[in-house]
Parts: structure tokens; C-alpha cells; sequence
């Protein structure tokens, strides 16, 4: 039986990476995407001269962007320098900024008036983060599971001195180190980056302070984080493998137990042997393959990421007083954090972050001006379905900031766009606007996540944020190795 045609659905970097390790493999791989170019949320902006970065800023784990290069028998099609500092942080009323140096020492000097013994603090917390990633990471996030039962069997394999971690919070967990609200927020802000808070995500997560601080550190691509898209999309050119843009998924047709075919919005039929789907693993299931445990009453039902608000200026000025990188919290960073995903009612947030994107990259701007990229954490549609004051909120922020820079921003602006949670739902069809898709709760991570193989179809499989191990882009590229693994094992069992 031929199992070599594939078709991936959607061109995001899990549907990416996914389509040239199974091309190298020697399969004849088609890409659909709903959208007018690959890359999902890793996306670019390019308008009035300006070009942002939609999406993520910065990655960590290279080495398993790598690892995909070797396995796909290529150079990597993107080059990636480290950030050092990781970033900047400023606090409302305070005019000193922290530099997050993974340098410990560096580090250390500027917390010596809040937390005098921090570099020894620091270590133990570390260290603790250091063994999570390690008796963690390999053992149940880069583990394909077949059952709920296979997945708690690999868990019994953790070191059992790490079930404590298990029963508290990211903030918690931070606080039992760190004794000044400097150390805590900072240290805390990781969890942010998960698409919950520091209260709402588990402390077994402190195991990305290790791979920020001391394993692997962040990374940024030069000509910015869309040159990682377009390089793959070079490279699967070469592989023969084309994308076919403008193209979504609306139904389908199913025959013994087997997906038959695809339909787009135009009435076509996408046949495979084989599907892979890069759309979110749980929104598709619903909204295509009309799944009962997947309906918009069971999604309501499921924890998700916030939403978030981002916007992208081009200002004719530049900023000079502005690192790369930088996190501005508010002066009610815990009360307000606590409630974020829930409270539309208040323009005041626990933080915004300000990407300035041709500070590294003078090609992103015209020549005098700056490319500035805003992120803050707001309710997703859940909680708040009315985005008509999104103006309002960013002029907030933008206020804000120019009050902490000094400089009055909103005379320079000379291009500005503005997504809202609502423009991320209906640009990458992400449930509700949630940003990062579903939330890493002990009850939708490993097995019991929307799993990478379908329930009914034995020919459809998933890569991507809402499956497993889960979001972020080392995640997606990992994803994608393990599809790749079932996919691979699906042609054996049936030849």
C-alpha cells in the first residue's frame, strides 16, 4: 500500500520542519495554508517602509534547531547570534534597569542593595532548575506516548525528589529563593512566556530559568525572526514540496476508518495517504472533524492561554536609551497578574515588552527610524469578546513609555498596526484569540494533551503548539520530530 503522499495542513514552523524531514525521508510532501504566506505566528509585517516581526522575538534551545538541521541533511538556512543580555527589565517609579546578564556574577551587582545574598540564592535556585530540565526533558517532553497509562509510567521514572515541585506555583516556588519583589517578578516573568501567569503555572516550570541563565541562553536571527521561515520555505523548495497558499480547510471526506480527502473554502479536494495537520491540534478536531470532546462547548470547558494585545510602530526618531529587549512591569504586578486572564477592566497592566526590532537589524527601519514591536498580556475572547477600545489601550501604553524614556513617542509615530486578540482568532485561527494556544496545566500536558496521532483516522496526525510537548518554537521543532516518528511508524504497520 502507498503511504508516501502527504499533505500538511498549514505552513507554521511545525508544519514546516514537519514537511522536510518527511521530504528527506523520500516522501512526496504538499503544503496548504490558509493565510498568504507560511510561518503562522512566526510571521512578518512588512508596511510603510518598516518591517516587524509578528510573532516571537527571540528563541532558546538551539541546538535543537541543529539537531533538525542535521537530521534533514542541511545547513540551517538561518544564521542566530546570542543575546547577552537576555533582556531588560524596568519597574514603574524605579529609574534603575536590570540587566539580565546570564553572567552570575553581572547579575548579582545590581540586586545588591534589594537582595544582598542573591548570587548565592540564585545558584540553589539553578540548581533546582538545572535537575528538573534534566530529569525531566527527555523523559516526557521529547517521548511520543501511545496511552495515558505509558505516560504516567514514564513519569514514575522522574526522580521522585522533584514531587514537591508538582503541588506549587511558579510564584511560589520563586519566593521560597528570593526575598525582594525585584528577584521575584523577574524570575517569575518566564512563566509569562508559557501563556499563563507566574500564579497559574506550575513550579516544575522553573526549569526554563535554567535553560535561559545557564544551558542554552536566547537567541536572535539576524534580519530578524521571519528569515527562519523563509529560509525553510527555500529549502523546501529544493525538496520539491509546494505550498499552496490562501487555502483553508472547511470538511472532508472519510471512508473505513481512513481519511479520504480534504476540502478547501472552494470546493477542492486535497487527496493524501497520509494528513498532518498544523492547524491547532483541538480548534481543528472541533471545527473540521466535528469531534464531540472537541466541541465549542468542550473547548470552553479547557484551559487556555491569555490573549494577547501586540502592536508595531515605525517612529522617526531613534531610540538609543532603549535596549533590545525589554520588559516594563507596572506598579501592580502581583494583584493585577493574578487576575489578568480574567479582567478586561483596567488599563494598567502587570507588564508590556518592547522589541526594538532594527536596533540589530538596520534593514528593518528606514534610515533615522526605529521599528518598535509592543506585547501585553490581555484577557483572551473568553473573557472579553469587545476589542473597540484596543485604541485607547495602546495609547496607554504608549504613554506609559514615553513617560519612562523620556521621549514623547506618539509625535514620531509614522506607521502603527494594532492585532487584538480577535485578529489573532481569525488571522490563525487560534480559539478565542488565545496566543499560545492550550495552557500547560498539569491536565493538558504529555498524554494528556490533544495527542499528536487522531482518535478515529489511523492516517491523520498533528504537529504543533495545542499537541504535544507543546508551545514555543524549540516545541514546534520538536513537534515535528516527533510526527515525523508516527508517521514513519504508521507506513510500517500497515506494509
Amino acid at each position: 500500500m502507498n503511504t508516501n503522499k502527504v499533505l500538511i495542513v498549514g505552513a507554521g514552523l511545525g508544519g514546516l520542519s514537519t514537511a522536510l524531514r518527511l521530504a528527506t525521508r523520500g516522501y512526496q510532501v504538499q503544503m496548504i495554508e490558509k493565510n498568504e504566506r507560511a510561518g503562522g505566528r512566526l510571521n512578518q509585517i512588512k508596511k510603510d517602509g518598516f518591517t516587524f516581526d509578528t510573532g516571537p522575538s527571540f528563541f532558546s534551545m538551539s541546538y535543537e534547531f541543529e539537531e533538525f538541521a542535521k537530521d534533514c541533511n542541511i545547513k540551517l538556512p538561518f544564521e542566530y547570534v546570542e543575546l547577552d543580555p537576555l533582556y531588560t527589565v524596568h519597574f514603574r517609579g524605579n529609574p534603575k534597569k536590570y540587566f539580565l546578564y546570564r553572567d552570575v556574577d553581572k547579575l548579582a551587582k545590581q540586586f545588591e542593595d534589594q537582595e544582598p545574598d542573591f548570587k548565592e540564592k540564585f545558584e540553589k535556585y539553578l540548581n533546582k532548575s538545572g535537575a528538573l530540565f534534566h530529569d525531566t526533558v527527555d523523559i516526557v517532553i521529547k517521548q511520543n506516548f501511545d496511552s495515558t497509562l505509558g505516560y504516567i509510567l514514564a513519569l514514575m521514572r522522574v526522580n521522585p525528589v522533584h514531587l514537591p515541585v508538582l503541588l506549587k506555583t511558579f510564584w511560589k516556588h520563586v519566593t521560597q529563593y528570593f526575598s525582594s519583589k525585584e528577584a521575584r517578578q523577574i524570575l517569575s516573568l518566564v512563566a509569562f512566556f508559557l501563556g499563563r501567569t507566574p500564579f497559574d503555572t506550575n513550579s516544575v516550570y522553573s526549569l526554563l530559568s535554567y535553560t535561559e541563565f545557564k544551558h542554552d541562553g536566547y537567541y536572535n536571527v539576524k534580519g530578524g525572526m521571519y528569515q527562519i521561515v523563509e529560509g525553510l520555505v527555500k529549502e523546501l523548495k529544493k525538496a520539491g514540496v509546494q505550498i499552496a497558499y490562501n487555502t483553508e480547510i472547511v470538511d472532508l471526506k472519510e471512508e473505513k476508518g481512513k481519511l479520504n480527502y480534504l476540502i478547501d473554502q472552494n470546493g477542492m479536494q486535497w487527496t493524501a495517504d497520509v494528513f498532518v495537520i498544523n492547524s491547532d491540534a483541538a480548534f481543528f478536531r472541533g471545527k473540521v472533524f466535528k469531534r464531540k470532546a472537541f466541541s465549542e462547548e468542550q473547548l470552553k470547558k479547557k484551559s487556555w492561554t491569555m490573549g494577547y494585545l501586540t502592536f508595531y510602530l515605525g517612529i522617526n526618531e531613534k531610540l538609543p536609551e532603549v535596549e533590545h529587549h525589554n520588559y516594563y512591569l507596572g506598579g501592580n504586578f502581583e494583584e493585577y497578574a493574578k487576575d489578568v486572564m480574567k479582567n478586561p477592566g483596567t488599563l494598567e497592566k502587570p507588564y508590556y515588552y518592547v522589541n526594538v526590532v532594527s536596533k540589530h537589524n538596520a534593514e528593518c527601519a528606514p534610515e533615522g527610524h526605529e521599528a518598535l514591536f509592543f506585547v501585553c498580556p490581555v484577557p483572551n475572547l473568553l473573557y472579553k469578546d469587545n476589542w473597540d477600545d484596543r485604541d485607547k489601550i495602546v495609547d496607554s501604553i504608549i504613554e506609559d513609555f514615553s513617560e519612562r524614556t523620556g521621549k514623547n513617542i506618539a509625535q514620531m509615530i509614522v506607521s502603527k498596526t494594532i492585532f487584538t486578540p480577535e485578529t489573532w482568532q481569525n488571522t490563525f485561527n487560534l480559539y478565542k484569540g488565545s496566543g499560545l494556544g492550550l495552557s500547560h496545566t498539569m491536565g493538558q500536558i504529555g498524554a494528556f494533551r490533544p495527542a499528536n496521532f487522531d482518535e478515529k483516522f489511523g492516517n491523520v496526525f498533528y504537529t504543533g503548539a495545542s499537541t504535544i510537548p507543546g508551545a514555543g518554537l524549540p516545541m514546534a521543532i520538536i513537534s515535528s520530530k516527533l510526527t515525523t516518528e508516527r508517521v514513519l511508524n504508521y507506513k510500517k504497520r500497515i506494509q
